[in-house]
């Protein structure tokens, strides 16, 4: 071999790991937030996975996520967001609600932002729908002023009169307010309201006393990160006492919980993985509008209802977008 064709070689075996290291360093890092669990946020996930690999974005491929999960415990979520701000990330993905947002938000006013949260301006996390803020954008899911629309749609399948519940989370910044908007819905369709507030697992079986000791005949769950996290002993405990709920999203009509309305969540997550794919491509995060969901879904679950004895009138069969048997 000549000298020139060794020395060749040799550059070329030195600048293959430089140009690997190249690589794996511009490989963007996304940073995760959530006040969830990973276990219960799996449909939603692969939601937002989808939306990011839009853009060619697959994680341990061509990007990498640093997750970190709340489980619930709210307040773990600005040490969390901490400790991904650290990491320098080129954005930080905050899902599981307002709680995650206000969290990434208070801890860094320069990496990018985007979320999934419920009443994103009346629960401070943005300015405004159309101008969000220098760092800031995401999916509002305007799932709290569905309170009113819930319960009405539930109140079709009880008889007139008698006390109706409301399930709120006492730690949640729009629980007074929206304890508020549910009194008034109430006192409008002639319904006695209960309030029965609740932020931890002890907090839900005292919460579904009270709902006993007052008759409730039926049940408004609050959308809230929390009861998102609490699904299954939501609706084992709606089942024991048979109390018809209806709650915001459709996995509670799919685990076996009687009814829902709100938007698809994971089609929202989706939408905040294609956001966070266009921020990490290059755009301009401040040219980027809060995104607001265009239909909602009502899920019904005729099973639980038949154990219910509930009738389902005819109306409210015709706008379901989804029966469960």
């Amino acid at each position: 071999m000549k000298r020139r064709e060794f020395l060749g070689l040799v550059a070329a075996g030195i600048a293959c790991p430089v140009a690997g290291q190249a690589q794996q360093q511009t490989m963007p890092l996304i940073g995760f937030l959530s006040s969830r669990s990973p276990e219960d946020s799996k449909p939603h996930l692969a939601g937002f996975l989808r939306g990011l690999e839009a853009f060619g974005y697959i994680d341990g491929k061509t990007a990498r996520i640093e997750y970190r999960w709340a489980n619930g415990q709210y307040d773990q979520l600005r040490k969390l967001a901490s400790e991904l701000v650290a990491l320098n990330p080129a954005i930080i993905v905050a899902a599981g609600g307002a709680p995650s947002a206000r969290a990434a938000k208070s801890v860094t006013t320069s990496i990018p932002i985007t979320f999934v949260t419920s009443d994103s301006v009346s629960e401070g996390v943005v300015v405004s729908l159309n101008q969000p803020g220098a760092n800031i954008t995401g999916v509002d899911l305007m799932s709290g002023e569905l309170t009113g629309k819930r319960l009405g749609l539930l109140s079709q399948l009880l008889p007139a009169g008698g006390v109706i519940g409301f399930l709120t989370n006492t730690k949640g910044v729009q629980s007074s307010l929206r304890s508020e908007d549910f009194k008034l819905a109430a006192a409008g369709m002639g319904r006695d309201p209960v309030m029965a507030g609740a932020s931890t697992d002890a907090e839900i079986d005292v919460a579904f006393s009270l709902l006993v000791q007052k008759r409730a005949v039926g049940l408004v769950v609050e959308n809230d990160p929390f009861f998102d996290s609490q699904r299954n002993r939501l609706i084992q405990l709606t089942a024991q006492h048979s109390i018809p709920a209806i709650y915001h999203i459709r996995e509670f009509p799919v685990a076996g919980g009687l009814m829902s309305y709100g938007a698809n969540l994971v089609d929202a997550y989706n939408q905040m993985g294609v956001q966070a794919g266009r921020i990490v491509k290059g755009a301009n995060i401040a040219d980027l509008p809060v995104i607001r969901p265009t239909k909602f879904e009502l899920a019904l679950n005729l099973s639980t209802a038949k154990k219910l004895s509930l009738t389902i009138p005819p109306t409210v069969l015709a706008i379901a977008d989804e029966l469960v048997d």
